[in-house]
């Protein structure tokens, strides 16, 4: 199962797509890092675009503590619980998968959620209040995509909780230009 909670605030011309897979076959994960990231943690098809989304994909590894994780799982687990899996999407961007949106936390997941728009937001940057949460079956994925601005804002920062998983964003003017993010569990990324 993986989860990740996504606040909303990227690009509208990458597709996103993500799932638990090993990373594609068209070459090693880097042991260098790309765009100023921790090594192996973005692999991009070519260095014109790791240059050109330098900043504008970021992985923090580690950005929760094995607590910190537990805290947000126990909170999630109730309202979850009375979901059940589904296998269609309205935009069919989605496949095994549960979710919710959420407004009111814990004071201690209040604590984490503020890290994560302190750390992912500019000051004054407008967000929206509720917390997307997507919960992936072990053999869910999502399907690649355009986040819509208008829904989304200019930031995406997700967690990945539960598991680790890979996110390609890939151009939509060229598809031969991709950039993979490993998402390590309990790490943040962030898309611009």
């Amino acid at each position: 199962m993986h989860r990740a909670a996504r606040l909303p605030s990227a690009p509208p011309t990458m597709h996103r797509a993500a799932a638990r897979l090993p990373p594609a076959r068209s070459g090693p994960w880097p042991r260098r890092a790309l765009c100023g990231e921790a090594p192996a943690l973005l692999r991009a098809s070519g260095p014109g675009v790791a240059r050109r989304l330098r900043g504008q994909a970021r992985v923090r590894p580690d950005f929760l503590s094995g607590p910190e994780e537990a805290t947000l799982g126990q909170e999630l687990e109730p309202q979850l619980r009375r979901r059940r899996y589904q296998f269609d999407h309205w935009d069919g961007a989605i496949h095994g998968f549960r979710e919710t949106e959420i407004a009111q936390w814990s004071e201690a997941s209040r604590e984490i959620l503020q890290r994560v728009r302190d750390t992912a937001f500019l000051p004054g940057m407008s967000q929206l209040s509720l917390v997307h949460v997507l919960d992936l079956d072990k053999s869910g994925y999502i399907k690649p995509h355009i986040d819509s601005v208008k829904f989304c804002g200019c930031t995406i920062a997700g967690l990945s909780l539960l598991s680790s998983c890979v996110m390609r964003l890939v151009s939509e003017q060229n598809p031969e230009d991709w950039m993979d993010l490993l998402l390590p569990r309990r790490s943040l990324y962030i898309l611009r």
